[in-house]
């Protein structure tokens, strides 16, 4: 790999002009493809094997118009809503001559499944399409909203399936605040222009080309509204890191008086080699998502892994180009005079030095900050955000509210319950199930049963007295399912599911909290088994994993502390608390997993190689630490500009997943990689790096700093003995 990626490096360098060139056609072509064959984004959420998608795929062969996609309109006026009729009847009209609507009840002609609240002011319709969400668009969702314009001092807002489901995601002043935070980051890191522009320039192609391959696979394959908006925030946070690491040990290689070519290559060889091991690892982790059984959720991971696997590719290839194109002007168009420190000085090394001579006071205080950090996830609830975490303004949490106020919370989430009729009924089984649910606790109603032309199937829907996202109404859906049903349904020919969109989002959670921990162990596993290749060494990637698990813990911590507890929560645009959505906690440890890798690969390789020639235990961890720390402190602060600007995004999900990631991130570089890492191999000495030597001989050989460089190759990094 060191002798591919140093070859791969030089002839970069040495064709520059046809590799950017190269680049720029492909990010052309896919620009054009994308809108040419590109596709929409599909929030599909099926859950295979759950109890909810039985339901569904039993109203979707049997029941085909009560499985298609709903919506719903809210009517209210301060006065009694029965001399609106006029009005009414006019949008209902139009709404039923929309595209794909099959029905559209009427509330004030007492039309079933409408209804009118008790005092004649909150009213409300369903609309019923004659498909799955999953086969409409946003259009049709446009056409439905536009009908509520023009009608005066009648307020009509909308709400449901269709319009939370099909949602358009604003984009634009997250990416441009990550990028403006980035570029000024990047400034004062590097001190050049130059340096800036030659590494946001391979991050913002590399971005461009693994953004537009995004929608490529939409066209042939459903990936989530979300996707871009977390591809985004992963694949410019990688991007830029991933180029900053390159880049510095070029500069590097070049003050120590290489060639600019041959210091193009090296660090391509050495830095570049940590960025594909690191990103390698990040694009494992992620696409283990697939192990969580749920599609939405695998979609995701294979967004982020394209554009993380994208930029990996920019930094090896595209990167060393620019950097010969550069030449020495990357120093150029200076805007800060660089610190010249002596050898045997610099901060960071001194602070490495306070560290490895009382390592056991270190050690035990960031165990503490850790552990309280991560205390609030023993009260971490998983579940899924309601209309009512929208903002005020927004129609869905109007409709919400006047629903709420005339008809109660739960008629915001009611639950489908779908009877199977195998071997006829004379009705006093359908009676007796609705009798059985209308006296379970939570229930506020039951509506009448409807059955299909065949017989053979029939639906009825339960109003909870619970809000959808309320875990009361988690706990009916099992209480109906594992009591009430099978009670009212024992010796008879029927079978009952519980299904609906409340019903589907609460399986998903309970599917992903039982898919966590071996999901969590496999990544695990991976990283120890990765790293112990890597480092010849047992207790360091052991540490390593022990160390990421606390980071990752201390993240979820905070998400839990700011959008459960509520603490701080206007910080981020939120005006009321939410549950942590379910598929939250298994993103955040795919990504923070991998991402852990870049700092732990770039400090330990480090540290290994001082090692290698000093047999120091002591002095390799101070003059490792001491070469990296400033590039580590850089790149975090850049991740965690990226990640915070995303707390700016309307979406609740982006926002957890940007505070999440920040939190850990922020917490990996400093706490972690700049104090536990070097207090806990001060206190281990050499058994840092001890391996059976029969494991040893088994392993494979990888140089991630130069080892397997051609002869007079090898670079002369700074930092050393500092």
């Amino acid at each position: 790999m060191t002798r591919f990626l140093y070859g791969v490096g030089e002839t970069a360098a040495r064709r520059k002009w046809a590799v950017v060139a190269s680049w720029l056609l492909v990010a052309a072509l896919f620009a054009v493809l994308r809108a040419g064959f590109g596709g929409s984004p599909v929030d599909n959420f099926e859950v295979p094997g759950v109890e909810s998608q039985v339901a569904g795929d039993l109203l979707e062969e049997r029941f085909p118009s009560q499985s298609g996609a709903t919506a719903t309109i809210v009517f209210h006026d301060e006065s009694e809503l029965a001399g609106r009729t006029g009005e009414l009847d006019r949008i209902l009209s139009d709404v039923r001559a929309l595209p794909h609507v099959s029905a559209a009840s009427d509330p004030l002609a007492g039309t079933p499944g409408a209804g009118v609240s008790k005092d004649g002011s909150v009213a409300f319709a369903t609309v019923v399409y004659d498909r799955p969400v999953t086969d409409l668009s946003v259009d049709d969702r446009d056409r439905l909203l536009n009908l509520g314009e023009g009608t005066s001092d009648l307020q009509v807002e909308f709400g449901g399936e269709l319009v939370q489901t099909l949602e358009p995601r604003h984009t634009g002043v997250s990416e441009i605040v990550g990028l403006v935070t980035a570029v000024l980051v990047l400034l004062f890191a590097f001190g050049s222009v130059v340096a800036m522009g030659v590494t946001m320039a391979t991050a913002i192609l590399g971005l461009m080309v693994g953004l537009s391959s995004i929608v490529l696979l939409s066209s042939v394959s459903d990936m989530p509204s979300v996707a871009p908006r977390l591809a985004t925030m992963i694949g410019l946070g990688v991007g830029i890191d991933y180029a900053l690491f390159v880049v510095a040990r070029y500069r590097q290689n070049v003050a120590s008086g290489m060639e600019r070519i041959q210091a193009i290559a090296s660090a391509n060889a050495t830095s570049g080699q940590s960025v594909v091991f690191a990103g390698g690892t990040v694009v494992i982790a992620i696409l283990g998502l697939q192990l969580s059984g749920i599609p939405f959720v695998a979609s995701l991971g294979y967004a982020s892994a394209l554009v993380v696997a994208v930029a990996v590719f920019a930094a090896v290839t595209l990167l060393p180009a620019l950097l010969a194109i550069a030449g020495h002007r990357i120093e150029s168009l200076r805007v800060r005079k660089e610190r010249a420190e002596k050898e045997g000085g610099g901060s960071w090394v001194r602070w490495a030095r306070r560290i490895v001579a009382k390592p056991g006071r270190y050690l035990l205080g960031s165990l503490v900050i850790l552990t309280v950090a991560a205390v609030p996830v023993f009260d971490m609830r998983l579940g899924y955000n309601d209309a009512g975490s929208k903002a005020r303004d927004d129609t869905q949490r109007k409709a919400y509210d006047l629903l709420s106020e005339g008809f109660g919370v739960g008629f915001n989430g009611p639950l489908l319950v779908v009877t199977e009729i195998l071997g006829g009924d004379d009705g006093s089984t359908m009676s007796g199930i609705a009798a059985a649910l209308a006296s379970e606790e939570g229930v506020a109603a039951v509506t009448p049963a409807q059955v299909n032309t065949a017989g053979d199937t029939a639906v009825m829907q339960v109003i909870p007295d619970s809000a959808p996202s309320a875990e009361e109404t988690s706990d009916l859906v099992h209480r109906l399912r594992n009591d009430t049903l099978p009670s009212a349904t024992e010796g008879s020919d029927v079978r009952s599911y519980v299904g609906g969109p409340t019903a589907s989002f609460i399986d998903q959670s309970d599917k992903l909290s039982e898919r966590l921990p071996w999901f969590m162990g496999a990544v695990i596993g991976l990283s120890f088994v990765l790293l112990t290749i890597v480092f010849r060494s047992i207790l360091v990637p052991l540490k390593a994993a022990l160390l990421n698990l606390l980071s990752i813990g201390a993240a979820y911590g905070v998400v839990v502390a700011v959008f459960q507890w509520g603490w701080g929560k206007e910080l981020v645009g939120l005006e009321e608390t939410i549950p942590i959505m379910a598929f939250v906690p298994m993103m955040m440890f795919a990504i923070l997993f991998g991402l852990s890798m870049d700092y732990e690969v770039f400090l330990l390789s480090r540290i290994r190689e001082e090692y290698v020639k000093t047999g120091d235990n002591r002095v390799s961890i101070v003059r490792g630490l001491g070469a990296t720390a400033r590039v580590i402190t850089s790149a975090a602060l850049i991740m965690i500009s990226v990640f915070l600007s995303f707390v700016l995004n309307d979406d609740p999900i982006v926002k957890m997943m940007g505070v999440g990631l920040a939190t850990a991130v922020l917490v990996d570089a400093t706490i972690v990689r700049m104090v536990l890492v070097p207090a806990t191999m001060a206190l281990l000495g050499d058994a840092n790096w001890w391996l059976p030597r029969r494991l040893d001989r088994i392993l494979p050989v990888l140089h991630l700093e130069g080892d397997g460089l051609p002869e007079g190759e090898h670079p002369r990094p700074e930092g050393r003995g500092r």
